[in-house]
């Protein structure tokens, strides 16, 4: 059986990211997520931005998938064209039915307005997972902001902040978790 070195192992072993930030790319990527990716990365907080952590050559599902399941918090970025976006729906139903803390950025888009719609594509039961877990989200205390008036700088520290906040009482629930048994 071949041994492998315990620091390749566990840098294997360790989880993707402690941040997923899902976001519709063509409405957030340039700019809310982008930005948040930048500045939690010079925090030192590993974050998964799918433009950023993967590249051509692997799976698309395996990748996102196993980046919401070892992540610690997801950040959702709730844009006007998101619930147009398989993709995105499927990232936020993931992290919701995982239990992950959700911060919720509405970014130029109010939580009433945020549907998820039948184009015929969907099967319905994938349609009921996708709506609870958006009304799961759009009943999660969340940072808004309107790009055109807005403060981007203190959007980022927000965000940021309450990243690193839930990151904290992640840890602080594990750690307690563990000196229970």
């Amino acid at each position: 059986m071949q041994r492998f070195p315990a620091k390749l192992i566990s840098k294997v072993a360790r989880p993707v990211c402690d941040v997923f930030i899902n976001h519709r790319g063509i409405d957030t990527k340039r700019n809310v997520a982008g930005l948040l990716y930048d500045n939690l990365t010079r925090m030192g907080v590993r974050s998964f931005l799918d433009s950023m952590n993967m590249k051509p050559g692997d799976r698309l599902f395996d990748h996102i998938d196993r980046g919401i399941l070892g992540c610690k918090v997801g950040v959702a970025v709730f844009s006007p064209r998101y619930c147009d976006s398989y993709f995105c729906l499927h990232e936020l139903a993931l992290l919701m039915a995982s239990n992950k803390r959700v911060v919720p950025i509405f970014y130029d888009v109010k939580p009433s307005q945020l549907m998820v719609k039948d184009n015929g594509t969907c099967p319905p039961k994938e349609l009921q997972r996708f709506a609870l877990a958006l009304e799961d989200a759009k009943n999660t205390v969340g940072l808004t902001f309107d790009s055109l008036n807005g403060d981007w700088s203190e959007l980022l520290r927000n965000a940021s902040d309450a990243v690193i906040m839930n990151l904290l009482e992640v840890e602080g629930e594990r750690k307690y978790a563990r000196n229970q048994r």
